[in-house]
């Protein structure tokens, strides 16, 4: 039995994925600055941002996934990324590991129409042009035949226990359990796609146990068609018994609210993708696997139910 190491284990995904790994009774380790205990599971201290402690990190693994999120700043994007990647990608060659790793989709800039896997590297955002960079790495790596290697992408996503960085966390589970009234980013009346957590967590472990899905990009699961924003509120306000009212968030006051806040500034750039149909294709990975995504209801019922458990903060 392989060991599966998690290069970021203190996140969302991690979260969503370590479960999966511990129902199919292998062998963890979960490496970060301050990884936090888990049953059954080695923990390992490091920074990936050191090579040398990133090849102890991977050191002995079958598996490598890379979550890791860094401090949400272009500036800090751009100087630590390309480290990132480069660190990760030798560490795995040394270690002969499969690299599994868990990208966006900012690369792709604005689309008309579906994003799927073919969709040409066309960033409209400083961020996206890295993640264009450091996606470009690596698939010149797995092209080159020296590294075993997973682009696994994801959009914005939802789910029970995911609170930041989750727009839907914040602006509508979040509100909503608070009394207050749902809010959404700039246009609630056109697509949004959405990837739920535990599907994620699933889709990540089937590819990395597929030695066919290695050398390829992949989409993880997210249902087709996407609800608009008032869809999603409204289905939302049914399972935690809230109003389906919705406050829009428009694009100035975002621009001001970034004056104050660094998230919400460095955030701006990505608007693009509250402003336009912004729909996320995951029928190869479906077709591949036999996968259904979790149905919007079901996905938001389990939401709302874990919400509805929390103390209200």
């Amino acid at each position: 039995m392989g060991l599966h190491t998690i290069l970021g284990a203190n996140g969302t995904i991690a979260d969503a994925l370590v479960p999966v790994l511990q129902a199919n009774n292998e062998k963890i380790r979960l490496v970060s600055r301050k990884p936090k205990p888990v049953p059954g599971a080695e923990t390992f201290t490091a920074d990936v941002t050191s090579r040398e402690q990133v090849f102890a990190a991977v050191k002995g693994s079958e598996i490598v996934y890379l979550l890791v999120g860094i401090q949400y700043n272009i500036d800090v994007w751009r100087r630590d990324w390309p480290v990132i990647i480069r660190n990760v990608i030798d560490a795995c060659k040394a270690a002969n590991a499969t690299l599994v790793f868990f990208d966006n989709a900012y690369m792709y800039g604005k689309v008309d129409g579906p994003i799927t896997e073919e969709t040409p590297y066309r960033p409209s955002s400083k961020k996206g042009q890295v993640r264009a960079g450091i996606a470009t790495t690596l698939q010149e790596e797995m092209r080159s035949g020296g590294l075993k290697a997973i682009i696994a992408r994801a959009v914005d996503f939802y789910g029970p226990g995911v609170t930041e960085k989750s727009a839907p966390g914040l602006l509508v589970f979040t509100n909503m359990r608070k009394g207050k009234k749902a809010q959404w980013f700039i246009n609630p009346n056109v697509p949004r796609s959405y990837n739920y957590t535990p599907d994620a967590g699933k889709a990540l472990y089937m590819l990395a146990k597929t030695p066919s899905a290695t050398g390829q990009v992949w989409h993880l699961p997210t249902v087709d068609p996407p609800l608009t924003g008032k869809q999603f509120v409204a289905m939302a306000a049914k399972y935690m018994n809230a109003s389906d009212k919705v406050k829009v968030l428009p694009r100035w006051i975002l621009k001001i609210a970034g004056l104050f806040n660094p998230f919400i500034k460095e955030m701006y750039e990505m608007h693009y993708q509250d402003e336009l149909p912004f729909v996320f294709n995951s029928s190869k990975f479906e077709k591949a696997f036999d996968f259904k995504p979790t149905s919007w209801e079901e996905g938001i019922r389990q939401t709302a139910e874990w919400y509805k458990q929390q103390p209200v903060g």
